[in-house]
Order: C-alpha cells, then structure tokens, then sequence
C-alpha cells in the first residue's frame, strides 16, 4: 500500500482573521492604566479563535514530514527519534524563565548543569576541557579554527593554510576560510586520506587537518595515527569534525586518535530535534595546550559554588551572547544522564549495525565504492538507474511516496550519483526492511514514474533550482516580489 499524505487547503493564519485587535479589547486597568504615550490602538497580531489556531498547525503537521512519523535516513545529518522526556525537561520553568543578566549566585543549578555537561563531553570526547558556546556545528568549526589561528599567533607562527580531505563536508573549507586561511584540498585513495600524499602537502605554512572519523563516506580512517603525526611533526593541529561522532562514542575518542580540538554536534548526537536551521548547539573540546585559549567565561567551581571566570587573558574572548543555546545544552545534558556509558556505547554500536545491515541488502541493486564495512552510515553509487535514463534525484523522490524521506543525495563529490544512507540507531528491523523493500521496488518501476515523482504528497515536485535562486522566506517578501513582477509585466 502507498503512502498517502494529508493535504489541507490551508491559508496563512491573519488571511481569514477578523480584524486586528484595539485598544478597547484590552483591559488597561489591572495594576494601573498605561501612559498614553507608549498605549498601542491596535495590534498588528490576527485576532483568531484558540479552535482555529490548533487547527491551522495540526493541518500543517498533517502535510509535513519528520521524524517522528517515519525514517529520515540523511547521511551525515543523523536525523534520530529524540526521546520527548528531553524535550519536556526543556520545557520547564526552571529552563525558559531564567535570565543570562541574573546573578551567578541566583543560577547554581543552571551552572551546575554546564559545568557537569563539559565534564561528560570531556570524557565523550578525549579532551581536556570544552566550550558550551557556539550554537552550531559550523560555529564549532568556525571557533576551533579561531583557536588554531591564536596558538599559532601565541607562539609568532603565521601559518597560511588549512588543509581538508576531499570528503570534507562543505562547512569545513568555509570555516578556515571565514578566519582568512587558504584552503588546500586533499584527494582521497579508496575513500580514506591518502597519507602519502598529506606528507607532500604539509609544509611550515600548515596550520591545521581537519577531519572527521569515520569519514564522510562511513569508513574509518584506520592510518587516523599515523595522520596525527603528520600533522604534528610539522608543529600543525589535528581538528575533529564531531558530525560522526554517534558511530564512535565509547568505542574510542578523537582524543584517543591524537586530535588538538574536536566539535560535538549536540543536536544532532544528544537529542535536540533539528533540521530547517535549528535549533543547535556545538560545543568545542581541546586538549591542554589550547585550555587558554578558550572563549570566556568559562565555568569555575570552588568551595561549593559555581561562578563565571572572565579573567583569561589569552582567551579568543567572546564567539557568542552568554553562554550557548542553554535549552539543547539541558537536553544533551538528560540524555547523556538517562544513556550512561554503557547506553552510549549501545548508541554507537546499533548505529553501525544498522548502517550496515541495510548497506548489505541494498549493494548488489545499487553500487558500492571503496571497502565493504561501513560504520554509522554508507554511500551508494545510483549509476544503475542511469542505464535507465533515471537520475538519483528520482529516485530519492519516488522514496517520498513510500511513505520515507530521501537521503542525502549528491554528496560526498567524489561518489557519482551518490546516495547517502543514515539508517541511525533508532530504527527497528522491521522499519529497515520496509525501507529496503522500497528501494528495491522503486528501481524495477518505470522511468516515467519516478521522473514525474513524487505523486503522494501534499506537494509534487518543486523547481529547487529555483528556489535557492529566487529565495523567499516570508509572506512580506513573498507580496513584495509578487508586485514587482506585476509592475515589470
């Protein structure tokens, strides 16, 4: 049976509202009437019934995906069922009412909490302290490498580049190049860094290899020591991208495999549902040599109280207002609490099973570049489908009609017709199979069905060329370039 999604004639919520509310709909005397001056007549707010309201979201769930109502297999994205209880501790008073400006005094709980979640990152990790600061996976690189560029500085190196594997993901070349390093990229031999060749690439303007490990591809850089010495010999620094860190964790570390700084992607390993921008959290780990360096204020204990300490005279300072996204700082901070160790190992170990049993079903009706075993996740080659004038884009569409998102497609660059499969540890054999039986359906159907895909959904397939060129985030907008293009007409 297919997929069916809802579809809903839904209108934008101030469309089919009456007027805005005045002044007289208020009730301006509790607690003593407000000046004139700074009374509003109306609000530019809908004036909606509660009735309406829930329905009009409701039906836009209804005609929405995510990952709460099936299998989101994004490569690299590790879009995993997030236990609601952290979510719902999130939500309470204790979380959303407190303030950043309160006195240190006033917020020991909140920093007890920081200061504890640093403490288990720092064991995640193999690191010797961490910074909760950077909002995201991106911002975590984008402060790692600003740390690099002060170690560097500290010890009156100006070093030029920043060199990435060819399986990078796109953030990393961006990151070094957003702090002013050239960016030099490495080509792969059999999906892994080729060592030989990073030997002839390093040189004194080096300032750092960034890597992720298991790569981007889902194998692991087995020479990832003999990489580090590289690096190291050369007086270079060896940074973790923490995107993959669900395959690992427990198994071994960054810090174990001789990395200098590591990011965590909290959303996307410890429970922050996330996706659309947001929201996220990525904070930054180092070892001993780099602790200095950290942006302030970091956390400090002492005689039973938790305090802010600013006094870090070679910190880079500041990479964001406060102290992170608290919210997904307290959901991390439950799910690690509610894993333990041992559940945290059996995080990384289902992940990988079930990275690799759906590769196995799925290898011989696709192709698979490079070695056999995977960990976390795996890329298929759709050049198959091309015998059939099919493209990997129609395939991952005709998916949305069995009831599946699409994987990531097209990426890592270096797989022709990539698909890139991320079953994660939160999925059931049952649901694997019926992900399985799916793709291999969709590939013995007609070109034309798939061409013209998807056919189920509340919306058929839309021009994405289009609209990453012609961008439009909001109903404003939206009239405003509709009446430009009728004035132009």
């Amino acid at each position: 049976m297919r997929y069916h999604q809802a579809v809903h004639d839904v209108s934008m919520l101030f469309e089919d509202c009456d007027k805005p509310p005045t002044e007289d709909s208020f009730d301006n005397t509790v607690g003593g009437r407000l000046p004139d001056t700074v009374l509003r007549k109306a609000l530019d707010l809908p004036d909606l019934q509660e009735r309406d309201v829930v329905k009009h979201f409701i039906n836009l769930s209804q005609m929405n995906f995510g990952v709460d109502n099936g299998l989101y297999p994004l490569g690299s994205c590790t879009m995993k069922y997030n236990p609601k209880i952290c979510d719902e501790i999130a939500s309470w008073s204790s979380v959303g009412d407190i303030h950043p400006l309160q006195d240190p005094s006033t917020i020991q709980g909140a920093l007890r909490l920081m200061y504890e979640l640093e403490g288990f990152l720092c064991e995640i990790g193999g690191v010797d302290a961490v910074t909760l600061q950077p909002a995201a996976g991106a911002h975590g690189e984008f402060t790692g490498i600003h740390l690099v560029k002060a170690y560097h500085d500290s010890k009156g190196e100006k070093r030029r580049e920043v060199i990435v594997p060819d399986t990078a993901h796109g953030t990393n070349p961006a990151s070094a190049a957003m702090v002013g390093y050239d960016v030099l990229e490495l080509p792969s031999k059999d999906g892994c860094v080729d060592v030989e060749a990073l030997r002839s690439a390093v040189s004194k303007d080096t300032a750092a290899f960034m890597l992720t490990n298991p790569n981007t591809l889902g194998i692991f850089e087995k020479d990832v020591k003999e990489i580090a010495g590289v690096l190291h010999d050369a007086g270079a620094l060896l940074y973790y991208d923490g995107a993959n860190l669900n395959a690992i964790m427990g198994k071994t570390s960054p810090g174990k495999m001789d990395f200098d700084i590591v990011h965590f992607n909290l959303h996307k390993t410890f429970a922050t549902p996330h996706g659309g921008g947001g929201p996220g959290a990525g904070p930054v780990g180092v070892k001993k040599k780099l602790e200095e360096l950290l942006p302030v204020p970091r956390i400090a204990f002492k005689d039973g109280i938790y305090s802010l300490d600013y006094d870090r005279p070679k910190s880079i300072g500041k990479v964001r207002a406060f102290f992170g996204n608290y919210a997904v700082l307290v959901r991390a901070y439950v799910y690690i609490r509610m894993q333990g160790g041992k559940g945290l190992v059996s995080v990384s170990e289902n992940a990988v099973l079930n990275s690799n049993y759906v590769k196995e079903r799925l290898k011989e009706d696709f192709e698979l570049p490079f070695q056999d075993l995977r960990k976390h996740e795996f890329v298929l080659s759709g050049r198959p489908l091309k015998a059939k004038g099919v493209r990997t884009l129609d395939f991952a569409k005709r998916l949305l009609d069995y009831g599946f998102h699409a994987p990531t497609i097209y990426f890592p660059l270096i797989v022709d017709e990539a698909i890139m499969i991320e079953p994660t540890e939160t999925e059931s054999k049952v649901t694997l199979d019926a992900f399985v039986d799916a793709c291999k359906a969709i590939i013995k159907e007609d070109p034309a069905i798939l061409k013209t895909a998807p056919h189920n959904t509340a919306r058929k397939r839309l021009d994405e060329a289009k609209a990453a060129r012609d961008m439009i985030f909001s109903w404003r907008e939206y009239e405003k370039k509709l009446g430009q293009r009728s004035n132009s007409a």
